[in-house]
């Protein structure tokens, strides 16, 4: 009986580890996917970087930070091209959005990939992209308020975003 319950107490303790190893590995759901970062137009840059909290490139060329929700140190008033940020993985599916920036400023956000695992996801994708566009486009930045009932996919959202920025040199 001493032994019975000696593995039931040691398989307990196994799955309790596991469980909390999972779920440190996925901090918020949220892991970026490695992935270029293609920017066109007459200014910016391409490459992938490491997550932080942006990049701080200046003139043509700089490095793209990967993740994070601060914002970039140069602006160039002049950046003007369509620019993409890295797919995010969550949960749920994959977030990757673009940007379209005219004379430095941000004129649209286009979601390339929305999560899309199952018709929940897919609605609260639908539901929560034309509202952080909005936020976004007053905004000027990835510096904006998750949606409520959509912080996954808000946050992987705003990971892509925010690349596509540091893209643009903005």
């Amino acid at each position: 009986m001493k032994i019975r319950g000696a593995v039931a107490a040691a398989l307990a303790s196994a799955g309790i580890l596991l469980a909390g190893w999972q779920a440190g590995t996925q901090v918020h759901g949220i892991s970026t996917v490695t992935s270029s970062t293609t920017a066109t137009g007459t200014k910016g840059s391409t490459g992938t970087g490491s997550p932080g909290t942006g990049s701080t490139g200046t003139g043509t060329t700089g490095s793209v930070g990967s993740s994070g929700t601060g914002s970039s140190g140069t602006s160039n008033s002049s950046a003007s091209g369509t620019y993409t940020g890295t797919a995010v993985q969550t949960r749920f599916g994959a977030v990757q959005v673009q940007i379209t920036v005219s004379n430095g400023k941000i004129t649209e956000v286009t979601p390339l990939q929305l999560t899309d695992t199952d018709g929940r996801s897919i609605q609260i994708s639908n539901r929560a992209a034309p509202l952080l566009r909005t936020k976004v486009l007053a905004a000027q930045s990835a510096n904006v308020q998750t949606v409520s009932g959509a912080t996954v996919t808000s946050r992987a959202y705003l990971t892509s975003l925010q690349a596509a920025i540091d893209a643009a040199n903005l």
